[in-house]
């Protein structure tokens, strides 16, 4: 079913920094939304940040009207839409209040088999916490600040995905990916086992971005991480790499240095996984990009055909987002210039071209997930809403069923005004089930 989902603000949070909700986000502050997912029973999470920075705020500023800060939000809904709970986590941002939800960047969020929620941030940082947002259950990370060298401690994963039978589909990081001093995601693995507060599975490696990263010791080694019975590092990680195997050596100069995007899983057995060229200030649309498909060997069997470099490119507005519906065997993708779709062999079945009058309000949509049941998850950028669009079983159908929800956004998001009366488009609710993690 269509639902449309407000991003909420706690008015306790609001009111202690004194945030002033028409301000302009160029003064320094601002409201951004990371990821969306949902769980098998129909109730949906959102993770979304507010900060404020301003460069004239001393580091010792003890007013929490004038300081700067920084929090990272989690949101529960009840099937019919409705927000049953907002976890606050204060970032190092967040003044002297410490969050037991790990830091990190890139953070993103996804529901295990057994109900818990799973927040992953870079560099293999994942906190579990209870389904109903009411503690921290475990949290899993490499020693040291975020700054440091991440090495020691109990890293787990930057990212998790589910595969249909449960099996979790995770990025790790290594230490001098692409010849930089620090930690970036490198290796995609499937874990073997079940992750829980008393324990974290072994992942095996199937398949490495960058085949040779540089500077690394016996330190750098993760030995939950594993390929060939032995501990991914140093000269030890699946071969050849994806950068290898998607273009000639004559290219590759093109894709130095390269990232690698999350992995989405259209099966037990199949997986995409993006992988973009570098990126430039002055605007990278029409650089290399490539959604490969990955068997659980790591042996790459294609890739996700009929995007063009220039016209479909991602790298406008940096739309690198693909998701899976492993039950129907489709992927998708939205950047600028549409939405697409997928079979699980790589071909494009559908094309909704956001330069038509009827797509063009896509191009204001953020693509975050897939449901379990197979709806698109995605966030309108500039008013802080969440669309929840179901697919149809045909490809075909795709552009009629968008087209429905579009619509029945424009009504939800009209009633949602008269329930919640935001200031410019900023949802701020009691703080009746909020708690601090």
């Amino acid at each position: 079913m269509i639902r449309t989902l407000p991003l909420p603000l706690p008015e306790s949070l609001v009111d202690t920094h004194r945030i002033d909700l028409t301000a302009r986000y160029s003064t320094g502050w601002g409201v951004a939304a990371y990821d969306v997912t949902a769980a098998p029973s129909g109730e949906t999470y959102a993770l979304y940040g507010v900060h404020r920075y301003h460069w004239s705020a001393r580091d010792d500023e003890r007013d929490p009207a004038l300081a700067n800060f920084g929090y990272r939000l989690i949101t529960r809904y009840s099937p019919d839409g409705v927000p049953l709970a907002t976890a606050v986590c204060p970032t190092r941002y967040g003044g002297d209040a410490r969050s037991a939800v790990a830091d990190g960047s890139h953070m993103t969020l996804a529901v295990l088999p057994e109900g818990t929620l799973a927040a992953s941030a870079h560099p293999d940082r994942t906190t579990l916490i209870a389904p109903d947002l009411s503690t921290v259950l475990a949290t899993y990370a490499p020693d040291g600040d975020l700054l440091e060298r991440a090495a020691g401690g109990d890293p787990f994963a930057c990212s998790i995905g589910v595969t249909p039978a449960g099996r979790l589909l995770c990025v790790t990081s290594e230490y001098g990916v692409h010849r930089y001093g620090n930690s970036i995601g490198n290796i995609v693995g499937l874990a073997e086992g079940p992750l829980t507060p008393h324990s974290r599975p072994v992942v095996r490696a199937i398949a490495s971005l960058d085949g040779a990263p540089d500077h690394q010791t016996d330190e750098d080694l993760r030995p939950h991480v594993r390929f060939g019975g032995r501990p991914v590092g140093l000269d030890n990680r699946p071969r050849p790499s994806l950068n290898e195997m998607l273009t000639p050596a004559k290219d590759r100069w093109r894709w130095d240095p390269s990232k690698l995007g999350r992995p989405a899983a259209l099966s037990d057995e199949s997986f995409v996984v993006p992988v973009f060229a570098r990126t430039f200030r002055g605007g990278s649309r029409g650089q290399p990009f490539v959604f490969a498909l990955v068997n659980e060997e790591g042996g790459m069997t294609g890739r996700l055909d009929g995007l063009h470099e220039y016209r479909d490119s991602p790298f406008t507005g940096f739309c690198f987002t693909v998701v899976a519906d492993p039950h129907r065997h489709r992927a998708f993708h939205l950047n600028r210039y549409g939405l697409y779709a997928w079979s699980a062999d790589g071909r494009l079945r559908a094309r909704l071209d956001t330069g038509t009058k009827v797509f063009r309000p896509l191009t204001r949509f953020t693509l975050t997930g897939c449901s379990p049941d197979g709806d698109l998850l995605l966030v309108h950028t500039k008013q802080h809403l969440v669309l929840r669009v179901p697919v149809p079983d045909e490809p075909e159908d795709l552009g009629r069923a968008v087209e429905a929800a579009l619509r029945a956004f424009a009504k939800e998001r009209t009633a949602l005004k008269k329930q919640w009366s935001p200031t410019d488009w900023h949802w701020v609710q009691p703080d009746a089930h909020v708690s601090e993690l």
